[in-house]
């Protein structure tokens, strides 16, 4: 996310806004929210809607989508695939951060390498940022262990050899490909749903330290992209374009200039790939090129990318 802010303007408040941060957004080990607790009903409208769940009740606006890779609702999610256990676990959980690598954390544009491209991101020197890291939490968790089962069984009954048991699998079209499919769909819904919360309580949060309202602060989605993610795409096979599912372990989508899936203004630079520094470390905010596209189906290698 981007702000109206400078670095100047909160640096008499930095540690106020970390602390409102703190205690609007939960995070840590099984941190949950006392004021949202989902129904089952109302948490499989999470899994098929994604953001467009989060921004029918309130939290945030339709202009965010926009800037939501796929709009913020992955297609053919379908909750029944999704296992009771992992539902319990994130009933809870939306809008909280988690433990490990996730963050949220307010920073500055310390240098700009593209003027042009960004001042057209709204990224201008020494504005104030917000880079939020997380995802699904407990549900996509138990997600993916409930389908490492079922995925070491189908690799046995297809015959499919493996030199390392996480890399089970089945065919696409199989049950238990496309069952994988729809639960996985439905997780990386959840996530967008949890950004888009989070987003709407760090707005909150600048509103309450800097006593602003929207429009003065303008802290906007720049760009919100997943993932440890598969996704059905078409891309060029040895001269022959062909559907493929694309696997994104560790790296983003990393589409080039003039793809159709981009915003509409953004689809002249290419898409934002945003890749998160350590601990004091920097982090960036980069875009998708043609070459890259070509050689690496649209991924970068960005290790610890995702928002």
């Amino acid at each position: 996310m981007r702000s109206g802010l400078s670095r100047k303007e909160i640096q008499n408040e930095i540690h106020q806004l970390v602390d409102t941060l703190f205690r609007n957004i939960p995070s840590g080990v099984g941190s949950h929210r006392k004021d949202l607790k989902l129904s089952y009903q109302e948490l499989d409208r999470v899994l098929e809607q994604g953001a467009q769940w989060a921004i029918k009740h309130g939290y945030g606006s339709a202009e965010d989508r926009e800037h939501i890779e796929a709009r913020g609702c992955i297609d053919g999610a379908d909750p029944k695939t999704v296992s009771d256990r992992a539902k319990e676990r994130g009933r809870t959980q939306l809008g909280t951060l988690g433990s490990g690598n996730h963050f949220v954390e307010v920073g500055y544009v310390e240098e700009v390498y593209d003027a042009q491209a960004a001042h057209k991101l709204g990224l201008e020197k020494d504005g104030v940022t917000v880079l939020v890291h997380t995802g699904s939490r407990g549900l996509g968790h138990q997600v993916c262990d409930d389908f490492i089962r079922v995925m070491l069984e189908a690799s046995r009954r297809y015959g499919i050899e493996i030199p390392d048991k996480q890399l089970c699998c089945a065919p696409l079209d199989s049950q238990e490909g496309k069952n994988y499919l729809a639960a996985m769909a439905g997780a990386a819904n959840f996530a967008f749903a949890n950004r888009q919360l989070i987003a709407h309580w760090t707005r909150e949060s600048f509103e309450q330290v800097f006593k602003m309202g929207p429009k003065l602060l303008q802290l906007e989605v720049v760009y919100d992209v997943c993932h440890n993610i598969a996704k059905i795409e078409t891309h060029e096979v040895q001269g022959e374009k062909k559907r493929v599912c694309v696997h994104r372990k560790g790296a983003t989508r990393a589409f080039p200039p003039g793809h159709p899936e981009l915003p509409l203004d953004y689809r002249e630079l290419g898409q934002p790939v945003l890749i998160p520094g350590d601990m004091g470390r920097y982090s960036y905010v980069l875009l998708g090129t043609e070459k890259a596209y070509q050689e690496t189906f649209g991924q970068p290698a960005t290790g610890r990318a995702g928002s």
